[in-house]
């Protein structure tokens, strides 16, 4: 795949991301690496009148300066980005987004524990939940990096969620599983006092998830 398609494939996915729900409005915002850079979408701009020379691109091989390429600036959340493409060499793409549950748990500051068994498909036995900092702040993405660690997606405190897969496909999957997760554990709690799965129920799942591909 060319850079120009991976551009596009970036722009693609985030019209679906809001067609879907996922995301409302231009507050979610996608990377993919490409080589030692990564391709992140602009700040601000709609999805429908992003171009691919929009999509900035930014090097990940050196310090984290700030310094862009294209023809506009990256999205203001492209220091967490950067940070877990750096630290994170299995993941080649990124989605951020503020869906509705993932973002209701999040400004609860809650975790979403082993509620269902899907919850292995992120790496462990929860989806934890950053602490709180500015949108944009080298704080935040140093939060966000650390409440990642052994996973592949997290909540960010009052703010939304992050997930993270070795391609796109992957990543947007996760990001559909994580709100579909957080809705879950949302509604059981209205319900009552969810059955929390325990770590030996989690640990085979995980060992089933190998067989798929999911883990």
């Amino acid at each position: 795949m060319t850079e120009h398609n991976i551009r596009q494939e970036i722009i693609d996915a985030c019209l679906q991301m809001n067609s879907s729900g996922l995301n409302q409005g231009t507050s979610g915002n996608i990377s993919v690496r490409v080589g030692h850079s990564m391709l992140i979408t602009p700040t601000s701009v709609p999805y429908e009148r992003t171009t691919p020379d929009m999509i900035a691109k930014i090097d990940l091989s050196k310090e984290m300066t700030g310094a862009w390429e294209g023809s506009a600036p990256p999205s203001s959340e492209w220091r967490f980005h950067w940070k877990i493409l750096k630290n994170r060499p299995e993941f080649s793409a990124i989605v951020h987004a503020h869906p509705p549950y993932c973002t209701t748990l999040a400004i609860l500051r809650k975790r979403i524990p082993a509620c269902h068994y899907m919850v292995a498909a992120f790496g462990g036995d929860d989806v934890k939940c950053s602490g709180y900092s500015a949108y944009g702040t080298e704080e935040l993405a140093v939060m966000a990096l650390s409440a990642m660690e052994g996973r592949s997606a997290c909540l960010l405190a009052n703010h939304g969620m992050i997930a993270a897969g070795a391609d796109l496909e992957k990543a947007m999957w996760r990001a559909v599983e994580l709100e579909t997760l957080a809705r879950q554990y949302w509604q059981a709690l209205q319900a009552g006092d969810p059955i929390i799965l325990d770590q030996k129920e989690i640990e085979e799942t995980l060992r089933r998830f190998q067989g798929y591909g999911v883990g």
